[in-house]
């Protein structure tokens, strides 16, 4: 099963596809859409989903994991994160690509086995589980790999549904 997970922004989109394949992962391929502050919006999610579009061409993968969207803090910032992942959502319906939601706590748990993991433990243990010599940078791309190999574990218990690459 081919993965790409996705850590939802609109200044950086980190992504990270992952092979999965008899309890083995394989990265892929991973690294960030970025955009420049200062640029109108609407050219910031253009650029976002062309991004990501490409990644979707490029990799072909079976399902997208991405983190489920919830309200923390400043309620500017997730209204462009809920459109930024807008577009990030029709790049993947547009692929016909199954999307699959997780909460950071549902991918804690997934990665490092410990719901109340910080941030830090559920990267180095992505690297383990991906045989990484470093963890990826900038963050976001961490974290989207930890949202495909989430999805991997989720999906387990249905693997005889998708295809094996």
């Amino acid at each position: 099963m081919r993965v790409l997970g996705i850590d939802p922004g609109y200044a950086i989109v980190g992504w990270g596809v992952v092979d999965y394949q008899g309890n083995r992962f394989s990265p892929v391929g991973f690294g960030a859409v970025t955009t420049a502050a200062g640029v109108d919006f609407e050219k910031r999610l253009e650029q976002v989903y062309q991004g990501v579009k490409e990644v979707f061409e490029t990799y072909r993968p079976e399902a997208l994991s991405i983190e489920k969207l919830f309200y923390q803090h400043n309620q500017t910032t997730v209204i462009g994160v809920a459109e930024a992942r807008g577009v990030i959502l029709l790049a993947a319906a547009q692929a016909g690509v199954p999307i699959f939601e997780y909460t950071p706590m549902q991918v804690k748990q997934s990665v490092s086995g410990y719901g109340m993991a910080v941030k830090k433990q559920v990267q180095e243990m992505t690297r383990i589980l991906l045989h990484l010599p470093t963890v990826p940078k900038p963050d976001d791309t961490a974290d989207a790999l930890a949202m495909a190999i989430t999805h991997c574990h989720c999906a387990r218990s249905r693997l005889q549904n998708y295809p094996i690459r």
